[in-house]
């Protein structure tokens, strides 16, 4: 109901935090009103196939996250933060309806070079609209 009194007073946008695995209410969710998702837990069941999430409701909710906070961030190589932050723009980006980001606040464990990482391949796929060809986002070292 507060949703609904709020959806029809305003052109705001619900933006609903759920950790964890929250494949299986996501429908649920998209029913009552929610606008986008944060975080996209990748490391929780069933939310780390972001291709498979962006197909199944890409088209009726916003993703916001999905860059991992729980291994990639904190113990992988920097071309381990690269490729993570490359599988997610290119699973949940296309099309719109995806907010790139840490799935969680980044905690002290973190390598400053890996938060690094993580915003300089980040910002070689640019702004919206979103560009799929393989030149334009082919990491260059």
């Amino acid at each position: 109901r507060l949703i609904e009194f709020i959806k029809e007073r305003t052109d705001g946008k619900i933006l609903f935090h759920c950790c964890g695995s929250v494949v299986s209410l996501l429908d649920d969710l998209i029913e009552i009103g929610i606008d986008a998702i944060n975080p996209v837990q990748v490391a929780a069941e069933g939310m780390g196939d972001t291709a498979a999430l962006k197909e199944q409701f890409g088209d009726r909710v916003v993703f916001w996250g999905a860059i991992d906070t729980q291994h990639v961030l904190p113990h992988g190589t920097l071309q381990d933060v690269s490729l993570e932050v490359e599988r997610r723009i290119m699973d949940l980006a296309p099309g719109g309806g995806y907010i790139a980001a840490a799935v969680h606040n980044i905690q002290p464990d973190v390598p400053p070079e890996n938060i690094e990482a993580m915003f300089s391949r980040l910002a070689s796929f640019g702004h919206r609209p979103f560009d799929r060809s393989p030149d334009r986002n082919t990491q260059k070292d």
